[in-house]
Parts: structure tokens; C-alpha cells; sequence
């Protein structure tokens, strides 16, 4: 599988804590002032900060869990009416940040099953991964979010035909719960040609 530029590019020199926080915004200029005010309610990261298709704006940021609170809070406050979503993960699971950060990788062999989730926001879709990744034992081949989509975002998990359904189910009830789930499918011994495509 060869990646494309889908995903905003994250900083390389900084750390990412266990925390992150998103402030997803519908208007571009409100999403540089508010990158601007959760910069300076705590000591954080920004990862990201950028605008994303069709002309949303999108920061991804790290720091201690009081402090990324602190700032999605302000965020939030700041962005009024224009936040679209928004999340603090205090533990996010170890599989979500590299991939992010992935520009290429390749699946080899067979897949038992794999699931994907397709939500209508960034936020929704990271939320609803961790969530994923985290009920069952799946693997994360991919996650994209906004550009070239729309808007929308979407991961792909690969395990066992159960823990990909106890994962998919676990994740899309999040975002259905929110109103975010565009749609989730879970395929069970897929095509072997398929995986070249994902």
C-alpha cells in the first residue's frame, strides 16, 4: 500500500504525551485564533494545525491531561458556533499516532477479516479508533482524515473475525451516538487481491 498526502503533516520535534486534544472548526480564520488562545491557556503542543477539506481547520495537540483539557475548554469557548467536534483522549492507544505520522507502508499476506468506520469528523473518527482499538485485538492498517475525503475520516482495523466486529461495534456506536457515524462495515475473509488496495 503507498499512503498519499491525506493526513495533515505532524511536527517531528515534538513528543507526543499520552494525552491529546482535537478542535475541529468549520471556519478557517476562527481556526488560527483559536489555535492561537489554546496555545496560551497551557503549556501545549500543537502537532497540527492546519486547514483540511472543504475548508474546515483542524489542531491536534499534546500536553498533560489538565492542560489539554485546559486548552480544549478555552478552544471550544473561542470557536462558539464554528466547532464542529472536538476530543481529549488521555490515554491514546499506541497504534493511533504513528499512523498518523506513516507516509507508506505495505500489508503482506492474508487478512482474516478487516473492519473500516467512516465518520463525518476527524475528532469522531480518532475517538471512535481508540475506542476500537481498545475493546478487542486489532491491528490499525489505516486512518485518514479530511483532505481528499470530503470532510470525512476513516480507519481501517484487521484482526479475527470476532475482535473485528467487537471492535467495529464498539467504535461505531460512539460516533452513531454523536450523530458522526457515516458507515461501518466489517468484511470477514476478504479478498486476497483487496489488501493491495487498502
Amino acid at each position: 500500500m503507498e499512503r498519499n498526502d491525506y493526513n495533515p503533516e505532524m511536527r517531528g520535534d515534538v513528543k507526543v504525551a499520552h494525552c491529546i486534544g482535537m478542535l475541529e472548526l468549520c471556519s478557517v480564520a476562527r481556526g488560527v485564533e483559536v489555535a492561537d488562545a489554546v496555545l496560551w491557556q497551557a503549556h501545549i503542543e500543537l502537532l497540527f494545525s492546519t486547514p483540511v477539506h472543504p475548508g474546515k481547520y483542524v489542531l491536534l495537540f499534546t500536553g498533560s491531561v489538565d492542560d489539554v483539557r485546559s486548552s480544549v475548554r478555552r478552544g471550544a469557548e473561542i470557536a462558539g458556533a464554528d466547532l464542529v467536534d472536538q476530543l481529549v483522549i488521555p490515554q491514546i492507544h499506541e497504534q493511533i499516532v504513528p499512523i498518523l505520522k506513516r507516509n507508506g507502508g505495505h500489508i503482506k499476506g492474508e487478512l482474516d477479516a478487516i473492519g473500516v468506520i467512516e465518520t463525518t469528523t476527524v475528532a469522531s473518527a480518532i475517538v471512535a479508533a481508540d475506542i476500537a482499538l481498545k475493546t478487542a485485538t486489532v491491528d490499525l492498517i489505516d486512518l485518514r482524515i479530511a483532505n481528499g475525503l470530503g470532510g470525512k475520516s476513516f480507519f481501517t482495523v484487521t484482526g479475527e473475525v470476532s475482535d473485528v466486529r467487537s471492535a467495529v461495534a464498539a467504535g461505531a456506536r460512539n460516533a452513531q451516538e454523536k450523530g458522526l457515524l457515516a458507515r461501518e462495515v466489517v468484511i470477514a475473509r476478504p479478498h486476497p487481491d483487496l489488501v493491495y488496495h487498502l
